[in-house]
């Protein structure tokens, strides 16, 4: 389900808002968008995880080509990077991150996401644990 609260991403144009659905649990993020067809332009999904640390995604079983929006413990995007249809290849931004959000591929670049902009949303900073 759509969370009720949208994600909002101040750009260096602008503050463009998401519909995100939330992946806070194991299970959830284990999932994630995999074997899912569509998803909406305006749609993404916001990984959640307890702790800033070194994450790495991958594609497996993703029909979706998405871009991954990797963001730290403070809301501050420190990479956008593509993610490939079924790729078991690590997709990493090299940094410690708390966030990941997945929006369909090229949406970031479409609404200018950009490392350094701020992102917002009730979840972000609700667990945070900065190390």
């Amino acid at each position: 389900p759509v969370d009720p609260a949208p994600l909002v991403i101040e750009t260096g144009k602008e503050k463009v808002r998401i519909k995100v659905e939330i992946a806070d649990d194991s299970s959830e993020r284990s999932r994630g968008l995999m074997f899912r067809e569509e998803m909406a332009s305006d749609h993404g999904m916001l990984f959640v995880f307890q702790m800033q640390q070194p994450l790495a995604f991958w594609m497996k079983n993703t029909v979706l080509p998405l871009d991954l929006v990797f963001i730290d413990g403070n809301g501050t995007v420190r990479a956008v990077l593509p993610g490939t249809p079924y790729s078991e290849a690590p997709i990493s931004p090299g940094v410690p991150v708390q966030y990941v959000l997945e929006l369909n591929q090229g949406t970031a670049a479409r609404l200018g996401i950009r490392p350094g902009d701020k992102v917002r949303h009730p979840a972000i900073g609700k667990k945070s644990t900065v190390q």
